[in-house]
């Protein structure tokens, strides 16, 4: 049976997507200044949550081409951060991917969705304008419907053309924006669900 708070329906096997939760996102000489310091906490109690319901959670891990990012693959910080590595055990799927979309990984995710049927997707991580947003957008598109909770995320500074530079905050604010605007997903908070998982 779907449950119900404030208008938020939560299925009995929504997926937990855990988008790139990883060591390297420490390293704040390469990435610069971040957003929400509470996003680990409330992905981790979201996390234990999913598993006490027995729903599934999905973890995707970044594998980068780059050889010098923080992310690449055989580096120390392509490995989980601790509190993922000690939860995610239990795991329904492991996903590796090289590219913003979990849908473009292996193995398949949106193979696994139908296999397993399931409709409704809640993505977390980090970072919120790219690879959540990217996971978020592509799983609207494919008909899933998601809900994204924006604090159970983070992102950085970022400078982009003709000295355009916005603020990890700034982006994320336009990712949450974007997605619930344009129908890809709602933007809920981590209290919201942690209130719909226990009902």
């Amino acid at each position: 049976m779907t449950t119900t708070t404030d208008t938020l329906s939560l299925d009995p096997n929504a997926a937990l997507v855990v988008i790139d939760v990883q060591q390297g996102f420490e390293d704040s000489a390469f990435w610069g200044p971040r957003n929400n310091p509470d996003a680990e906490d409330n992905i981790a109690a979201l996390m234990d949550a999913w598993q006490r319901s027995g729903r599934p959670v999905v973890l995707v891990r970044h594998d980068s081409v780059n050889p010098v990012s923080p992310l690449a693959a055989g580096a120390p910080g392509n490995a989980f951060k601790d509190f993922v590595e000690k939860r995610g055990a239990d795991a329904a799927l492991l996903i590796t991917k090289t590219v913003n979309s979990a849908f473009y990984g292996t193995p398949d995710l949106q193979e696994w969705l139908t296999a397993a049927g399931i409709g409704q997707l809640v993505p977390v991580g980090i970072q919120t304008n790219m690879c959540v947003e990217t996971t978020a957008r592509m799983a609207g598109n494919l008909g899933h419907r998601v809900l994204l909770p924006l604090d159970a995320t983070h992102t950085f500074d970022l400078a982009g053309p003709f000295g355009l530079h916005r603020t990890a905050e700034e982006l994320a604010t336009a990712t949450a924006v974007s997605l619930h605007g344009g129908g890809f997903a709602r933007v809920v908070t981590t209290a919201q669900l942690l209130a719909a998982v226990a009902e």
